[in-house]
């Protein structure tokens, strides 16, 4: 009789392993490393790791919100001082000169600002590939975005490299009513510079701007500037007298400058007097344009008090055809006034 064969004994199931989620691991070296210096202080990280929620595989909890605000805020601390000690250390080269320091202090301020972004991905073991099915959408949305900021920032360091717009600069500006006025460059930023006119208005314009519409630099390549100032006087002045008080009215104003020497133009023959021009010269056109041109005009209306020089009031000279009509005007004009006498 045979005998059966032995049923193989069955393999019990195996186990079903479930991975605890994991928390972020700076977090959690950071805990074990505080943990093993102080109990207590080890106490207040686990109480504030128990509250928390997981996000498939990875743990949210108070402590770990807690680094990363640390890490951040110690990388910003860390890319506002970069910047602040590399403006200090541009300051003090003075073989550079203004544009190029500032260029300096542009270049090293996104160099740090960049090593801070990326230290910090690192600290904070960002996962970059976990973004890679949304990189293309966002780039694209970033690209659309900050077209005009990275517009701006690169045009401001072309600005920077051709020596083309400073800051101490004056140039002229145009308000939105189409109102030119001038102003001297205070700072030139990322985005925009700062331009403050005579009457403390400040305006913000687009370093893009400036690289493709037409600028006008009063002090790009010399602070000199030339101021007009039309004067008139009476047919029956002499001539030569008054070229000789406007020239000496125009020396005796502090800022004209002697060289260039200032001039004075006899520009034409006007319906009520002669038409001058004095033309001068001033090397700090940011004190202000009207004023030197004010100082000037009282000056020469003291001289021309002084010498007897008048300016003329307007004239005209009416000429009257003779006619009957006009005749019976005449004669009834005088008859209604022989009765008043």
């Amino acid at each position: 009789m045979t005998q059966p064969a032995p049923v193989p004994a069955l393999s019990p199931p195996p186990a079903v392993v479930t991975s605890a989620p994991e928390p972020i691991a700076e977090a959690d070296v950071l805990r074990d490393a505080v943990s093993s210096r102080s109990g207590t202080v080890a106490d207040v990280i686990n109480q504030l790791d128990a509250f928390g929620f997981t996000v498939n595989d990875t743990r949210f909890s108070l402590w770990s919100v807690l680094v990363v605000v640390l890490v951040v805020l110690a990388l910003f601390a860390f890319a506002r001082l970069g910047s602040r000690l590399a403006k200090r250390s541009f300051g003090h080269i003075t073989r550079l000169d203004p544009s190029q320091r500032l260029l300096g202090e542009k270049l090293v301020t996104i160099a740090v600002w960049g090593i801070a972004i990326m230290v910090g991905i690192d600290l904070l073991g960002i996962d970059l590939t976990a973004l890679a099915v949304f990189s293309g959408a966002f780039g694209l949305a970033i690209g659309f975005g900050l077209q005009k900021t990275f517009g701006n920032l690169i045009a401001g360091i072309i600005l920077l490299m051709d020596k083309s717009i400073k800051p101490g600069d004056v140039i002229s500006v145009a308000d939105t009513a189409g109102n030119e006025s001038y102003g001297q460059i205070r700072k030139i930023g990322i985005r925009a510079i700062s331009v403050v006119t005579r009457d403390k208005m400040e305006y913000l314009i687009p370093n893009e701007n400036l690289m493709i519409n037409q600028v006008e630099n009063w002090s790009y390549s010399s602070r000199e500037v030339r101021v007009k100032a039309p004067v008139g006087v009476s047919y029956d002045s002499d001539i030569a007298q008054v070229e000789e008080l406007l020239l000496q009215a125009t020396f005796e104003v502090p800022r004209v400058l002697n060289e260039p020497a200032p001039k004075v133009l006899l520009m034409g023959f006007g319906e009520s007097g002669i038409n001058f021009e004095v033309r001068f010269w001033i090397s700090d056109p940011e004190e202000g344009m009207s004023n030197i041109r004010s100082d000037v005009l009282k000056r020469v209306w003291q001289l021309f008090k002084a010498n007897g020089v008048t300016i003329p009031l307007p004239q005209r000279d009416l000429n009257l055809r003779d006619n009957a009509q006009f005749q019976q005007l005449v004669t009834a004009l005088g008859e209604r006034a022989e009765p008043r006498d």
